[in-house]
């Protein structure tokens, strides 16, 4: 198998278009996720991949075959559903098993299929239960076994973690992971959780009303988004973003918000700038970008304080989020947990502006990309 291919898939339902152009190559073997908020067509095109949503226009194509009249059943696939979709009447053993038997697999191999699956995903010991004796975790390891006997080039899952608790979440984040690894086939996973797609995701497809804003690794997302919508979305906390009027200081730029000036060391990036002297553009300043004192390995000159008032702190852990009010806008900074700031007190952070976002304000697009 050669990867999937989407080219120019749109998905209409009367006069209402839900999915615009999506052109879309995945790898052989690949983990992608699509991500997005709710309503923004996620869903809609992994099941049109999986052939329960019929195609409007464009071309899908599963290794080197254009698959769009091709019934779902011969497509090699298996999906993994939010609601786990486990027959109640059934046990585990014949919820996995019951795929292979409509194929009509002889009997050793299918109970061969099922006891080595259970044993990999470490509920042999559920074997005799019916999903009603199974927490949301065991259901849905169940639910990924019974995809898994089939032995499908593609893996499908819609949205799988999203009815289970945290501390689920967590476990079972890691556990698809090295399922991925261990089972060496395509992945697409459809996730309203930036945090797991993040973590799980060889490329991330960020999505918003039907349209694919960005396609990337997730580090590449973080550190480069294309607009304010990506570098907003990605992110936990989000970016702080704010307005400054671009001015130059003998040879640099800088924004200015009303009597501070922020450094914006662009380097060779500099020159596009430019076109914006005097004029409003949008800077985003990560959480994490904000320290109590001088970062030790920051140049001064790229940095920038911002003095105001702790609305609230929100202790986390390993850090705390203080959401705060300085130079008039509201923002958010991530903190050293030992931080003895605390609600209504005055603060005085810096910011470090080593790698600035800044966002043209008509197109919303990012300046330096």
């Amino acid at each position: 198998m050669s990867g999937i291919s989407l080219r120019k898939l749109n998905k209409t339902y009367g006069q209402l278009t839900v999915v615009h152009d999506i052109d879309l190559e995945i790898a052989d073997k690949e983990f992608i996720i699509l991500v997005g908020p709710s309503g923004c067509g996620k869903s809609t095109t992994l099941r049109m991949i999986a052939g329960l949503e019929e195609i409007s226009s464009g071309e899908l194509y599963i290794g080197e075959d254009l698959v769009n009249d091709v019934p779902s059943k011969d497509r090699d696939i298996a999906m993994v559903f939010q609601n786990y979709a486990l027959y109640p009447h059934m046990t585990v053993y014949k919820n996995m098993a019951f795929g292979l038997q409509l194929r009509k697999a002889p009997e050793a191999e299918i109970d061969a299929k099922v006891r080595e699956t259970a044993k990999i995903l470490d509920i042999e010991h559920l074997l005799n239960r019916k999903p009603k004796a199974l927490s949301g975790g065991q259901r849905q390891r169940v639910a990924l076994g019974r995809a898994m006997v089939r032995n499908p080039e593609v893996f499908l899952l819609d949205e799988p973690l999203s009815n289970l608790d945290a501390k689920l979440r967590g476990s079972m984040r890691s556990a698809i992971t090295k399922l991925h690894r261990q089972l060496d086939s395509t992945f697409i996973y459809v996730t309203h959780d930036q945090v797991e797609a993040m973590t799980m995701a060889d490329r991330i497809v960020v999505m918003k009303d039907g349209y694919i804003q960005q396609v990337d690794t997730p580090q590449v997302l973080y550190d480069h988004p294309i607009n304010m919508f990506v570098a907003g979305f990605i992110g936990a906390p989000q970016m702080n973003m704010f307005d400054v009027v671009v001015e130059k200081k003998g040879e640099d730029f800088v924004g200015i918000f009303q009597d501070t000036a922020f450094p914006l060391f662009l380097g060779e990036k500099k020159e596009r700038l430019e076109p914006y002297l005097g004029k409003t553009v949008a800077l985003g300043i990560r959480p994490e970008n904000f320290h109590e004192s001088q970062p030790h390995d920051v140049d001064p000159a790229k940095t920038c304080s911002f003095s105001g008032y702790i609305e609230l702190a929100e202790p986390m852990g390993a850090e705390i989020h203080l959401n705060l009010v300085a130079n008039g806008i509201e923002l958010i900074a991530r903190v050293s947990p030992r931080c003895e700031a605390r609600d209504g007190e005055d603060v005085t952070l810096v910011a470090d502006l080593v790698n600035p976002h800044l966002f043209d304000k008509e197109t919303e697009q990012s300046i330096l990309f």
